[in-house]
């Protein structure tokens, strides 16, 4: 009796195992999706992000043999995207283009309606790039250090331009704000073109600016930089300082966009997601053709995006919290 009870318990364990493996090899044999696969960005179309998404996009549907078709989901600096991909389809034909704003940011300024660590997962690192604190000509200085000697001069007099509330941009000035104990004021706009626009006009002081919004105006020599916010200078802006090297070391704000997938997505289908965006990164024309948009590739496994949104989670929190930072 017992023999034949072990003998029942051996098989259902063996058709359960087999049950588990077949169940795998189904869910990585759905890749890629019997129908087109959409890719949601957060952002209108022709900035950095769309431009980013439409170039791996091409390459992406190309290696897989599906159509991989853009959304541009815009409004409330990413977070609407965000929190439409956090409820969509989990059978691995929606991607999203997530940014730094609304996956570290924006849940410690406002109520989102979505947990990035929860209801999206990690698929693959993207692209980043550093910004760039332009200044126009009239405020009379040409250097980092003259621009804190000004804002240490007259307090709460000089200001910045960012995209938003909670933005990677308004964070960088809140960042600057703490490391170098002065006291800017935050003015928030609903885009990079509307910001730099009141800044040319002389209406707003300082902007921190992804730079291929601002690069043209720099080199027609209508607004000046004073300093780049990565660790290192970007090719394309060598004569630029960064900040870090300008006094604060370690000083680092990038933006930054990840590829993430609605949370309840396989693993299996996530893993091979993941192979298919970093193998397209690597691709020198791809390669090429982001960095000609001032972007550096920046592919991951999925173990090393969560890592990493984690550490960035932390990080600006932290200055949510020093700086009292709401969404009003």
């Amino acid at each position: 009796m017992n023999k034949r009870r072990l003998l029942h318990a051996t098989a259902a364990a063996a058709v359960l195992c087999l049950a588990g493996h077949a169940q795998a090899q189904a869910q990585t044999q759905d890749f890629p999706p019997k129908k087109p696969v959409t890719l949601v960005v957060g952002f209108a179309p022709g900035g950095a992000a769309d431009a980013a998404a439409r170039l791996i996009a091409r390459k992406l549907g190309e290696d897989v043999g599906q159509t991989v078709i853009i959304d541009n989901k815009a409004g409330a600096g990413g977070n609407i995207a965000h929190q439409y991909v956090a409820h969509g389809p989990t059978d691995g034909s929606m991607l999203l283009f997530g940014s730094i704003g609304p996956l570290t940011i924006a849940p410690h300024v406002m109520k989102v309606g979505y947990d990035p660590f929860k209801d999206l997962a990690a698929v693959s690192g993207g692209v980043n790039f550093p910004n760039v604190l332009v200044v126009h000509k009239g405020l009379g200085v040409k250097t980092l250090a003259e621009f804190v000697a000004l804002s240490k001069k007259k307090p709460g007099s000089v200001d910045f331009a960012s995209t938003g509330a909670g933005s990677a941009s308004h964070l960088a000035g809140e960042l600057f704000n703490q490391r170098a104990g002065i006291d800017m004021v935050h003015v928030p706009y609903k885009g990079g073109a509307p910001a730099l626009q009141d800044l040319l006009g002389q209406r707003i002081a300082s902007y921190f600016s992804a730079p291929p919004t601002a690069l043209p105006h720099v080199e027609a020599g209508n607004v000046i930089p004073l300093a780049t916010t990565g660790l290192t200078r970007p090719a394309y802006m060598p004569n630029i300082p960064t900040v870090a090297e300008s006094g604060y070391p370690g000083f680092e704000a990038l933006n930054w966009y990840a590829f993430v997938a609605p949370g309840k997505t396989p693993v299996a289908i996530l893993e091979r997601w993941n192979q298919a965006i970093v193998k397209v990164l690597a691709d020198p024309g791809v390669r090429e053709a982001l960095n000609k948009h001032g972007l550096t590739p920046q592919p991951t496994t999925r173990a090393e995006l969560t890592d990493f949104m984690k550490q960035e989670d932390a990080k600006w929190s932290a200055i949510v919290r020093d700086r009292k930072i709401t969404a009003n």
